[in-house]
C-alpha cells in the first residue's frame, strides 16, 4: 500500500481546467469554516490551529474523516486494475464485460418450496446460488426436540433438480453439517452428468464460524482436511469461506471484520497447505465474505483494503502476483436490517449492493427486506435480485473500472483502514491466530467494546436508523413472515440488530395497545404560540414514536393553570412541556410545578437541561443526543407497569 505499483508519471500536460478562476488554497478554506464556526458558537481555542477538526467524524477504528480531502499530502499509489496490490480489482477490465455474480440466499427448509425459488432466481437475472442447508442448533430454552431444521442434506438433490450446475454455481452454508452437506451437493453435480473438471460449486466449509456461534473452541484441521480431500480432479471447486461477517453482525468495526477475515483466510491457508494443496492452489479456494451496509464510502474502502491485505499475506507467503487473487463475497448486512418500517430496508440494501459493486465484490448478496422478520416472501425475493440488475443493467454501474478510483476520500478512506485492519490482523495473529483468538475470547473482548460505543451512539441517535430512531411510523401494520430457519439462536458470537432496543420499545408499546386498545400516550404541554411550540413538540412526538409512544397535543397553552388543567383531562401520566427559550425563562419553572401537582409521574422538557428545572420538577429532558433508549425505557415503565396509567387511559377513553 505504501509502494507505488502503478508506474505512472510524466503524462503530457492537458488543458488547465482551472484557468480564468481565483486561485484556492486549502488555507483561504481553513478561513472560512474558522468563520463560519466562530458565528456557531464554537470556543475560539478550538478554532486556532486546525478549525476544521471540529467538523471531523471519529470512526470506530480510531482515526478521523475529515471535513474535506485533497492531493496534498498525495496518498499512496493504489496501482492500477488487475496489478498488485490488488486495491483496484483483480481484472484489468473491471467487472464491464459481465457485471459482478448476483447471488440470491436461500433458507428455505422445504425442497418443493426451494425448487422452484431456486427456477424463478435463475429465470431472473441471478446467477448464483448461497443455500442452507442442515439442522439449526437448538435454544437453550426450547425443549428437548423442538429444534428448528433448516434444508436436510438429503433434500438437496431434489431442490436442485432444475439447476444446470455447470452453469450456476452452488455455495453452501451447513454450519457442522459441511460434510453431509457437501457429499449431498457432489452427488448432485454427478447425478446432473456434470464433471468433477467442471465442477464451478463451493463447499463453504467455514469451521471457525460454526465454532464461534455454538460457544465452543474451534478445530480447523478435520473440517479443513475433508475440504483438501476433495479438491483433487476438480479444480473449479471452492472449498472454505473466510466469513468477516461475524465480528460484522456482532457490531465490530469495519477494520475488525477485515482484520479478523484476513486472519482466518491466513489459518485456512496453513491448514490447507498443510493438508497437501500448493499455496496458490489453496488460496483460489478460499472466498471472503464481508458485509455491506448502507455507509457506502465505508464499505467500497473496506472491499479496496482487504484484497491489498490479502496481498501482503500472500506476497509475504512467495506467491507469485498473479496467483494472489481473492474470491470476495460481500453480503448486505443483517445487522443493519429492520423489522419496523421494513420497506426501507429496500433502500439500505439499494446503497449497501451500490457500494458492493463500487467496491469491486466479485459476487453480492442483497438480502430481502423483510429478511429481519421471518422467511422471505416472493415479492421481497424478487425486489431484492431486481435491485442488483438494475444495478448493473440500467444503472451500468459495472461498465465503469474501479468508479472510486482516484477519489481523495475514498483513497485515502482506503489506506486508514487498511493501515487499522492490518494492526488487527496482527494483533490476531500474535494471539495465535483466528482460532485461538475466538477460542481464548480476545475477538470477542476487542468486539465487544466496538458494540458499546456504537450501542451507545444508537441510543443516543447519533447514529439514526431511519423509519426505527427517526421518523417512526407509529400506526404502521407490522409484517408477520413465518419463522426463517436461518435465524439460528447463537450460543456463543452475538448476532446483533442496530434496532434492537428501539424494536423492543415498539413491541412492548403494542402490547399494550393490542390488550387494552389504547396506545401508551403523552402529554405535550405546548407552550405560547404555535411558532413558538412546533419545532419541540415535533422533535418530542417523533422521538416519543421511537419508543412507541403516542402524543396528545392541546394546542397552545397559556401559562401554567392552562397546562395543568389540559394534563388532568388529558388522562395521562407523562407531560412534555415544549416551547421556545425564550417562553422557558418566563413559564418552564411554573408549568413543571403545576403538572406535578396535576399527577404527572414524569414531567419531560424538550430542551437542553438546566438546574432550576430539574429543581422545579422536570425529571428529564428531551433533547438532541439524550439517549433515548434509556429515557424510552423509563417513561415505558411507567406507563406499561403501573397500574394507575391504565386506569386513567380507560378512563379517559
Amino acid at each position: 500500500m505504501d509502494v507505488s505499483e502503478s508506474g505512472a508519471g510524466g503524462a503530457a500536460a492537458g488543458p488547465n481546467w482551472a484557468e480564468g478562476f481565483p486561485e484556492a488554497s486549502y488555507e483561504q478554506w481553513r478561513g472560512l469554516v474558522a468563520g463560519v464556526l466562530r458565528k456557531s458558537g464554537v470556543a475560539e481555542e478550538r478554532l486556532t490551529d486546525a478549525p476544521e477538526a471540529v467538523l471531523a467524524t471519529p470512526t470506530y477504528d480510531g482515526f478521523d474523516i475529515a471535513p474535506l480531502y485533497t492531493a496534498d499530502p498525495p496518498g499512496a499509489d493504489p496501482g492500477l486494475p488487475g496489478q498488485a496490490p490488488f486495491v483496484r480489482g483483480y481484472r484489468p477490465g473491471g467487472h464491464a464485460r459481465d457485471g459482478w455474480d448476483i447471488r440470491a440466499r436461500h433458507t428455505d427448509a422445504d425442497p418443493a418450496t426451494l425448487r422452484r425459488r431456486l427456477h424463478d432466481d435463475l429465470m431472473n437475472g441471478v446467477s448464483s446460488l448461497w443455500i442452507t442447508v442442515g439442522a439449526t442448533p437448538q435454544a437453550p430454552d426450547q425443549p428437548a426436540g423442538a429444534a428448528v431444521r433448516g434444508l436436510p442434506a438429503s433434500a438437496l438433490g431434489e431442490a436442485l433438480t432444475d439447476v444446470h450446475l455447470d452453469l450456476a454455481p452452488v455455495v453452501l452454508d451447513a454450519g457442522p453439517d459441511y460434510a453431509e452437506a457437501a457429499r449431498a451437493l457432489l452427488t448432485a453435480h454427478a447425478d446432473a452428468g456434470v464433471p468433477d473438471g467442471r465442477i464451478i460449486s463451493h463447499l463453504g466449509v467455514d469451521p471457525l464460524t460454526t465454532a464461534a456461534r455454538a460457544g465452543a473452541r474451534p478445530e480447523v484441521a478435520e473440517a479443513i482436511r475433508f475440504a483438501a480431500e476433495h479438491a483433487a480432479d476438480r479444480p473449479g471447486l471452492g472449498l472454505v469461506v473466510a466469513d468477516g461477517t461475524l465480528v460484522h453482525d456482532a457490531g465490530g468495526s469495519e477494520a475488525q471484520e477485515i482484520g479478523f477475515a484476513v486472519a482466518a483466510g491466513t489459518a485456512y491457508l496453513r491448514a490447507l497447505h498443510e493438508a497437501g494443496l500448493g499455496l496458490a492452489d489453496a488460496a483460489r479456494r478460499i472466498e471472503f465474505r464481508l458485509a455491506a451496509n448502507a455507509d457506502q464510502f465505508s464499505v467500497i474502502a473496506k472491499l479496496r483494503a482487504v484484497r491489498g491485505m490479502w496481498n501482503q499475506v500472500l506476497a509475504t507467503c512467495g506467491v507469485a502476483a498473479e496467483h494472489r487473487t481473492m474470491r470476495l463475497h460481500a453480503a448486505t448486512s443483517t445487522a443493519m436490517m429492520t423489522r419496523r418500517d421494513a420497506h426501507v430496508n429496500m433502500l439500505r440494501t439499494t446503497v449497501a449492493c451500490f457500494a458492493a459493486g463500487v467496491g469491486g465484490a466479485d459476487s453480492v448478496t442483497v438480502a430481502p427486506f423483510d429478511s429481519a422478520v421471518g422467511l422471505p416472501d416472493d415479492f421481497a425475493r424478487r425486489i431484492a435480485r431486481n435491485t442488483q440488475s438494475m444495478l448493473v443493467e440500467e444503472s451500468h454501474l459495472a461498465q465503469v473500472i474501479d468508479p472510486a478510483g482516484g477519489s481523495f476520500y475514498v483513497e485515502s478512506l482506503t489506506g486508514d483502514l487498511y493501515r487499522a485492519g492490518w494492526a488487527f490482523f496482527q494483533e490476531v495473529e500474535g494471539a495465535g491466530g483466528a482460532a485461538d483468538a475466538l477460542g481464548s475470547g480476545l475477538l470477542a473482548e476487542r468486539v465487544d467494546a466496538v458494540w458499546e460505543r456504537r450501542r451507545r451512539d444508537l441510543a443516543h441517535r447519533r447514529a439514526p436508523l431511519t423509519g426505527v430512531s427517526e421518523f417512526p411510523h407509529l400506526d404502521e401494520i407490522p409484517l408477520v413472515r413465518p419463522a426463517d430457519p436461518a435465524h439460528r439462536p447463537s450460543a456463543g458470537f452475538p448476532v446483533r440488530h442496530y434496532a434492537q432496543e428501539f424494536e423492543d420499545l415498539r413491541d412492548r408499546a403494542d402490547a399494550q395497545a393490542g390488550d387494552t386498545g389504547h396506545r401508551p400516550t403523552a402529554f405535550l404541554a405546548t407552550l405560547g404560540p404555535i411558532a413558538a411550540h412546533t419545532a419541540r413538540a415535533s422533535f418530542a412526538a417523533n422521538l416519543l414514536a421511537a419508543g412507541g409512544i403516542a402524543v396528545h397535543e392541546p394546542g397552545p397553552l397559556e401559562g401554567a393553570g392552562a397546562a395543568a388543567e389540559a394534563f388532568a383531562a388529558s388522562g395521562s401520566r407523562i407531560a412534555v412541556i415544549c416551547s421556545s427559550d425564550t417562553v422557558y425563562a418566563d413559564q418552564a419553572e411554573a408549568v413543571a410545578r403545576a403538572l406535578k401537582g396535576a399527577g404527572a409521574r414524569r414531567v419531560l422538557l424538550a430542551g437542553a437541561p438546566r438546574d432550576s428545572y430539574r429543581e422545579a420538577g422536570v425529571d428529564a429532558f428531551a433533547h438532541r443526543g439524550c439517549d433515548a433508549v434509556a429515557l424510552l425505557t423509563d417513561l415505558a415503565d411507567v406507563m406499561l407497569t403501573d397500574p394507575g396509567t391504565r386506569t386513567m387511559e380507560r378512563a379517559s377513553s
